[in-house]
Order: C-alpha cells, then sequence, then structure tokens
C-alpha cells in the first residue's frame, strides 16, 4: 500500500462546510476521480483516509492536511490533480506528496492565523494586544460536548501582532497569531475572548479567520514550518525503490459519476 499525503485549502463560502461536509464530499472526489484507494478490512470496508487536526467550522484556511493510503503505486502529482478537479471550488488540493514514514500528526505543532478585525483602529487593537501579552494566564470558556468548559488560552499563544489592514469601507486592523496545538485545542475565537477581557476589545462586524499555515514549531523563533518538508526530502529515494508508477487518471468531477451515483 501507497500512502500519500495531502494539503488542501477552504475559501470563500465553503469555509462554512463542516469536518464531517468535507470528509463526504471528498470520497465523493476519491470516487469521481477513479483513485485506487485502499479500503480496510471487515464487514464494512472503508477507504483509508486520515484526517489531521481539521480547522473549526466557518475559518478559511490555506493549511489542511489528510493521509490516503492507496492499493497500488501512483504519480502523486496526478493523483494531486485528479482530486483537485473532482471537488468543487473552493475545496482545492495544493500540494500531494508520498509518505514513506513518520506520522503526520506529530509534525502538527503549532499554527499560523490571521484574524481581519473590521471597523478596528490598530491603536485599539495594540492596547488590546499589549494588555493580553502581560499576563501570564487568561481563563475564558467555550461550550463543549461535555458542557462549557474554563480553560487558559494565553499558554497557547506563541506570538501575537497587530497591523493595519486594507478595508475599504473604513478602518482594520489585522492579528497575526501563533498557536500552539495542545489540549484543549486553542482556537482564534478563544484569543479573541481574552482580548475582550483583558483588552476591552469588542466588535460587532464578523470578524474573518484564516489559517495560513500549520506544521513544526520552532521553539527558538516562534516560527512554523512546512510539514510535508521532511517527505519531499524522502521522495527520490523513494521513487527509486518504488519503481514505476500507475498514472492517475484526472476526469473532471462534472463529467465522470461514481458508481451509484447519478
Amino acid at each position: 500500500m501507497q500512502k500519500l499525503r495531502l494539503r488542501y485549502a477552504k475559501r470563500g463560502r465553503l469555509r462554512f462546510t463542516s469536518h464531517r461536509d468535507f470528509s463526504r464530499a471528498f470520497e465523493r472526489a476519491v470516487r469521481r476521480a477513479r483513485i485506487p484507494m485502499a479500503y480496510s478490512s471487515g464487514y464494512n470496508p472503508h477507504p483509508r483516509i486520515s484526517y489531521a487536526n481539521a480547522s473549526p467550522t466557518g475559518a478559511e484556511t490555506e493549511a489542511e492536511y489528510l493521509e490516503i493510503g492507496l492499493r497500488e503505486v501512483s504519480d502523486p502529482e496526478e493523483v494531486r490533480r485528479a482530486l483537485d478537479a473532482a471537488l468543487p471550488p473552493g475545496l482545492d488540493v495544493l500540494g500531494c506528496v508520498e509518505a514513506p514514514t513518520g506520522a503526520l500528526a506529530d509534525r502538527l505543532q503549532a499554527s499560523v492565523w490571521r484574524i481581519s478585525l473590521p471597523g478596528q483602529s490598530l491603536a485599539d487593537v495594540e492596547r488590546a494586544v499589549g494588555a493580553f501579552l502581560d499576563q501570564e494566564t487568561i481563563e475564558v470558556e467555550r461550550m463543549t460536548k461535555k458542557g462549557m468548559r474554563t480553560f487558559d488560552c494565553r499558554a497557547a499563544v506563541v506570538s501575537l501582532a497587530a497591523a493595519a489592514g486594507p478595508d475599504s469601507a473604513g478602518e482594520c486592523a489585522i492579528l497575526d497569531v501563533v498557536l500552539r496545538h495542545g489540549t484543549p485545542s486553542v482556537r482564534p475565537d478563544d484569543v479573541l475572548a481574552g482580548l475582550r477581557g483583558m483588552g476591552g476589545l469588542a466588535s460587532d462586524v464578523p470578524v474573518v479567520h484564516t489559517r495560513v499555515a500549520q506544521g513544526p514549531l520552532d521553539p527558538q523563533t516562534g516560527t512554523v514550518g512546512d510539514p510535508l518538508a521532511p517527505d519531499r526530502d524522502a521522495a527520490p529515494e523513494a521513487a527509486t525503490a518504488a519503481g514505476p508508477r500507475s498514472p492517475a487518471s484526472t476526469p473532471r468531477a462534472e463529467n465522470v459519476a461514481a458508481p451509484g451515483e447519478p
């Protein structure tokens, strides 16, 4: 079985798709693109797909990751093109590499988020950021499946900075934040709740969260790296060992229906 790792994006209106919505759309895309998937054994076999640290519903993202298992060796770029063509615009497959070793989840240690705050002046946001960073702990509340939970959102913030953003309708500020992954997972909404509590930052205008990157965290610089870089570095050696590859077909989603689909 060949294992591939994919990076994909959720953009525009498609950011409102839940993780379950995306997983269903992706499985349909796999069938329509005729990807030679490997399946689990048992009475109810499922395609071998593993999702890693999905973003919250409503957030745009340029850095979501998943793994798939194939029953035959295929060219990763051909697989990427086939899946990208079979998914709707806004769900875009950006990269695909062969994964010879290691666990992808272990590399996803932190995320870089960009938060757009329409109607907020840079001076007000900078004051709130300063008050936030001055605290050692900041407790916020969030409703979970097990009820209301209180946790510290400050410890997960590696860095937080404000900048002026473009907004033709008026003032706008941009927050760039690096969040360390952990349990419970701290989200951009939690950081905004902390900013409201510490700096009085509040807005009646919906904000947009965009995950720019996620991957290994450099503790010295506070930067987030590319989780697929080790796989790209190992690709030439893996290709030599695997031998000839089978190209994946690249039919358009609207032209080729999966078995049992109209």
